[in-house]
């Protein structure tokens, strides 16, 4: 077995490490302070050719990091841009600390037991996009699953994600959407807002309406059933607004 091989096994076999699957996941992990344990690649060279490309600002650490590897020995399936990563899982005490404080810049995105996990990836995506304080779910389905943090394009680590109990959400008043709750439009959403989403097809659980301070809908054509989950976050995140163009860097991959 290739050392590097052996390395990446035992590693993941140890736990606490996230595999960062694509140049996408690893980019934008590098730009928001992951711990990148390895990186390895089927072509370090045209890897490194491709951060020089799309975000020379990371092309320094995929350059140093990048090891020679048959990827198909350690992945299901390998990602188009010939690269995955092992990178170390935040602290989930100091993410919870971080959620809980006040006041907060943007809201937390709660997502009430979900079941899809490209579902749950693209909403981390617009969280961080928009700069909500977190992402939180309630449920089995973990957030961190290499499957989310695929979708997410490793944008987990631009917000905080965490699963929690609904004893254990942080403060702040619920707003959860619900087909009977007052027209978002009708609405200012607080920075300080819980921002909570049920399924498609079940909605809000009975015990998180019961726990919300407002129920809040968004404007559907009559005879539409539901909104896909991400594009309810999004059309609710832009309600509230994301940060000054200003901010923004340009970088839309």
């Amino acid at each position: 077995m290739d050392e590097t091989v052996r390395e990446w096994r035992e590693a993941e076999q140890a736990g606490g490490l996230v595999v960062l699957d694509g140049f996408h996941a690893l980019k934008h992990a590098l730009r928001f302070g992951a711990d990148v344990r390895m990186v390895i690649a089927e072509d370090p060279a045209a890897v490194r050719a491709l951060a020089r490309e799309l975000a020379p600002d990371v092309e320094g650490a995929v350059g140093h990091l990048a090891r020679r590897a048959d990827l198909k020995e350690v992945l299901p399936r390998v990602h188009p841009t010939g690269v995955a990563a092992l990178a170390v899982r935040p602290d989930r005490a100091a993410g919870i600390a971080g959620l809980g404080r006040l006041p907060r810049p943007a809201p937390v995105v709660v997502l009430d037991n979900p079941r899809n996990l490209g579902n749950v990836g693209a909403v981390v995506r617009l969280a961080a996009g928009f700069g909500a304080t977190g992402v939180v779910t309630r449920g089995d389905l973990d957030p961190w699953h290499p499957n989310v943090v695929r979708a997410g394009a490793g944008l987990h680590y631009a917000t905080t994600v965490e699963r929690l109990e609904l004893d254990e959400l942080p403060p702040g008043p619920l707003y959860a959407l619900d087909p009977e709750g007052t027209d978002i439009r009708a609405l200012t959403l607080p920075d300080d807002a819980l921002l909570a989403f049920g399924s498609e097809r079940h909605g809000i659980s009975p015990e998180l309406r019961a726990r919300a301070d407002h129920l809040v809908s968004l404007p559907m054509r009559p005879q539409v059933s539901s909104y896909n989950l991400a594009t309810s976050v999004a059309m609710t995140l832009f309600h509230w607004g994301g940060p000054p163009a200003q901010e923004q860097d340009g970088d839309h991959a």
